[in-house]
């Protein structure tokens, strides 16, 4: 079978990688990919947001599943655009439904969702411009700190979490009626701050059935200790150490399984990645948000635990027999170190040649910011790349990650040299 991937991260070089290692798998293809993606398969440069484009790229190579990497086209309707044109029939789309998309397409409407079926999460209200004396009511019965979401897609850039009640009430109303965020920021949820610590299960689903994957952490801010400013994600762990057997299964438990049957009951049929950003408080699970995608750089921690073919769980995704196919999971810890350019996550500069990658030894690169330019693969990111390491401890992986790291040269290469620091005793 021929496959597309829509999307350009190291999220997406991962699916690529192991999608190749899959015989069912004919020829590959990802839009618009990076260096590494186009080192594994055929790249092709379009806008995913234009689906008449990916539309032609499928119909003109034969492609019968699309992989969709990114949020933004799955909360545009790529996967109903599908659906509704008779020309891709019998195209497989792995990800959700604009309505399923909602999930993260909307913290209103995802919130509401908890509250509903009754997942765990913190308090919350929502609110407008035309609210906003309620909203500032609201935030006046709150402890500090204080968190503001904006209700859409933001980039990223949609959270603010503060610790001063006049700063918070004044960011209320810059969002709401100034739009901060643009439209993505007309509704604001505002909701009570969960303390504990983060981290994030993966669920596969068909809308019947699903695979839990294994879970992760990843590390934000740009600075050591968890200073700084907020980043895409500058490294990741797999598994979660403290995320042991019995918080696990309550995840399932209180979780995963009143959201899929929220899902069912509410006729939405989603078939694709559930991303579930949780809080462990006290040992008990709380939903901080959900997306309708994978991680990065998650992906890089969780895919190379997987031993089973991705492909067959695509297509038990697609067919809605999900629970037909083997899972298995690798019993190693798995860290990435994310490479950046200098001044990420603020103002950087591209087209630095990157040199000893491929030196590797006991690691994986996914690329992430990169491309080709005159025979050269260059910096095309702030996220730059991500080398992957498999060890039987948290400090063995690490090790082999930081040492392949040290590798790899460009100009003002910068990374985080405490990835793990608050998991490594």
């Amino acid at each position: 079978m021929n496959i597309l991937i829509l999307g350009a991260g190291g999220r997406e070089h991962a699916f690529a990688l192991k999608l190749s290692e899959s015989i069912k798998v004919q020829q590959l293809f990802v839009a618009p990919g990076n260096a590494g993606t186009a080192a594994i398969a055929t790249n092709i440069n379009i806008d995913i947001s234009d689906f008449e484009a990916v539309k032609n790229i499928v119909l003109e190579h034969a492609i019968k599943m699309v992989v969709v990497g990114p949020e933004g086209p799955l909360v545009a309707g790529i996967h109903d655009y599908f659906l509704a044109d008779v020309a891709l029939k019998g195209v497989s789309v792995i990800g959700p439904k604009k309505d399923g998309a909602l999930l993260e397409g909307s913290k209103d409407f995802s919130k509401q969702f908890m509250q509903k079926h009754g997942v765990p999460t913190a308090r919350y209200q929502s609110f407008t411009k035309e609210s906003l004396q309620d909203g500032i009511a609201f935030l006046e019965t709150l402890e500090a700190p204080y968190v503001l979401k904006a209700d859409g897609l933001a980039g990223g850039k949609g959270v603010l979490i503060l610790n001063d009640l006049a700063e918070a009430k004044t960011e209320l109303e810059e969002m709401v009626s100034h739009e901060k965020f643009g439209k993505a920021s007309t509704t604001v949820v505002i909701e009570e701050f969960l303390k504990g610590i983060e981290l994030s299960v993966f669920v596969l689903t068909d809308g019947k059935s699903y695979k839990i994957l294994p879970s992760a952490k990843d590390y934000k801010r740009i600075g050591e200790g968890d200073l700084g400013l907020n980043t895409g994600g500058m490294g990741a762990i797999s598994p979660v150490p403290f995320a042991d057997s019995v918080f696990l299964s309550k995840v399932e438990e209180l979780v995963v399984k009143p959201t899929i049957s929220g899902l069912q009951k509410e006729g939405i049929d989603f078939r694709g990645f559930l991303f579930i950003g949780l809080m462990n408080h006290n040992g008990n699970p709380s939903v901080v948000e959900y997306n309708v995608r994978m991680g990065d750089p998650e992906t890089e921690v969780v895919l190379p635990r997987i031993t089973s073919d991705l492909f067959e769980l695509f297509e038990g995704v697609a067919h809605q027999n999900l629970h037909e196919k083997s899972f298995e999971v690798v019993d190693k810890i798995a860290t990435t170190i994310m490479l950046v350019a200098g001044g990420y996550p603020g103002a950087y500069e591209k087209n630095k040649e990157i040199t000893g990658f491929e030196n590797m030894n006991d690691a994986i690169v996914y690329h992430a910011g990169t491309s080709i330019f005159e025979g050269k693969v260059v910096t095309n990111g702030g996220r730059v790349m991500a080398i992957t390491a498999l060890g039987d401890t948290i400090e063995e992986a690490l090790e082999k990650s930081y040492r392949n790291v040290n590798k790899i040269h460009f100009d003002q290469m910068n990374y985080r040299k405490d990835i793990g620091f608050d998991l490594v005793c």
